[in-house]
């Protein structure tokens, strides 16, 4: 005689939880959906429930993606679905839970917002225009942000033995610790070595100051991540750029621009130091949602 798994799990939700009716009721609604998708797409007239894999998970959570569901629906369901299978992995009726790695956030995160050309176009004309003693490290600044994508904080420890002037990369220790080469181009380059031969060098020496860090303040000590934060808001108020705009849209930005451009999600997330694919994934949705823009705007037959 087959065991109900699920009246002993209803049993222990309301006996050792002691839940209320309606959340039960929520919880084995979520699992009798599971089961009857299992039985109406499986080869075998009733899949067991304890047999279930995690490619049978996989195959629920795309289902109901493309049913529709709200996302806090199909987050609820996961939810209900894998504290089921925590129970009876607990009670060792199964070795492990097929819903595991199954982690769906309630709410859709915000799309990176990014500067299209013309505005980045401004903003390097800003700092290229400007007046001040440290127009210099300024420029520096913004070409090796937007032009390596890395973070402020990156930017902040970089120090001058990171740099291969020859090969063009610079070694990044990132979250966690993790080192990357990340390359740059040739306007980042020149304007590290002007920036340090015309602009550091004396101020190091005026100050008397010795370190290994390429960007500094006013002193020549070592200048912060929000040291950094107020020199690019500066730079942005400057300019006749209006809006919501703040300096981490440098790295969405150079992101959305490489794969505006033809480069493979993998490259773009070792580029920008991502622990986790899904995290570079975001970028498709900007490329995507630019991408019907333009068809709507440019293409004669897309609107009445």
């Amino acid at each position: 005689m087959d065991v109900d798994y699920v009246s002993l799990y209803e049993k222990y939700l309301s006996a050792e939880r002691q839940y209320s009716t309606q959340t039960i009721k929520a919880y084995l609604s979520d699992i009798k959906e599971f089961e009857t998708f299992l039985t109406e797409t499986t080869t075998d007239q009733k899949l067991d429930l304890v047999k279930v894999t995690r490619f049978d998970a996989n195959v629920f959570m795309s289902w109901l993606f493309d049913q529709h569901f709200e996302r806090t629906s199909i987050a609820r369901k996961a939810s209900s679905i894998k504290n089921f299978y925590t129970f009876l992995v607990a009670n060792q009726i199964v070795e492990s839970n097929p819903f595991e790695l199954i982690q769906i956030k309630k709410h859709q995160d915000h799309l990176p917002h990014f500067f299209y050309e013309k505005e980045m176009n401004v903003l390097f004309k800003t700092v290229y225009d400007a007046d001040g003693n440290f127009k210099l490290r300024n420029i520096a600044l913004l070409e090796v942000l937007f032009g390596t994508g890395i973070r402020v904080s990156e930017c902040a420890n970089l120090k001058w033995s990171d740099i291969d002037f020859n090969m063009k990369t610079m070694l990044i220790l990132g979250k966690g610790n993790k080192e990357r080469f990340v390359p740059f181009g040739h306007y980042a380059s020149r304007a590290l070595e002007k920036y340090r031969d015309e602009e550091r060098g004396p101020l190091m020496q005026h100050f008397k100051k010795d370190h290994n860090f390429v960007f500094v303040n006013r002193l020549g000590d070592q200048i912060t991540s929000t040291g950094i934060e107020y020199v690019l808001n500066q730079i942005i108020k400057t300019s006749s750029l209006t809006g919501k705009i703040y300096p981490h849209m440098l790295r969405h930005t150079f992101a959305t621009s490489l794969l505006n451009n033809g480069a493979d999600l993998r490259s773009v997330q070792e580029l920008l130091g991502h622990a986790s694919l899904s995290t570079t994934q975001i970028y498709t949705h900007v490329t995507k949602e630019n991408l019907q823009a333009n068809y709507r705007k440019y293409f004669p037959r897309a609107t009445d």
